[in-house]
């Protein structure tokens, strides 16, 4: 099962991948295997030398009991304290974002793809229409052997 952030790579360029995983409940890891994941509008904040996932709607498990969990709630990322300072310098000396990519299994554990990003203008968000269209064009080309 994968989640993945389609709208990222219109709005930013990324500049930089990097493979975390994050704290969660049970209830979590049960609507996340059913696929009840948005990571629409969220974004990592350092604070404290610390990482966390802010604003990832992860739906409430419906055979969960008191113990489910808070639907938006701020989520711990786990990085070594080398790497959190290394994105901590990179965030606010060039004014950068931290944006969750992908989320997915691995071995039974989930991680999040964050990136680096650098948002995008208006003229840079057209320019990669563009693109998008002529390999578009392309592909239906060479699909029918065009030349």
């Amino acid at each position: 099962m994968e989640v993945i952030n389609r709208e990222t790579r219109y709005k930013y360029f990324i500049l930089e991948e990097l493979e975390c995983g994050i704290a969660l409940t049970g209830t979590e890891i049960k609507s996340i295997r059913s696929g009840k994941v948005n990571l629409k509008d969220s974004y990592a904040l350092i604070r404290n030398h610390e990482i966390y996932l802010v604003n990832t709607h992860i739906a409430s498990y419906k055979e969960g009991n008191i113990f489910n969990h808070d639907e938006r709630r701020s989520r711990k990322l786990l990085l070594h304290k080398k790497e959190i300072l290394k994105l901590e310098s990179k965030v606010d000396m060039e004014r950068l974002t931290l944006i969750p990519l992908k989320l997915y299994f691995n071995k039974n554990k989930v991680k999040i793809l964050l990136g680096l990003c650098r948002g995008k203008k208006t003229f840079d968000k057209r320019e990669t229409i563009k693109k998008r269209e002529l390999e578009r064009e392309a592909s239906k080309l060479n699909k029918y052997n065009y030349k």
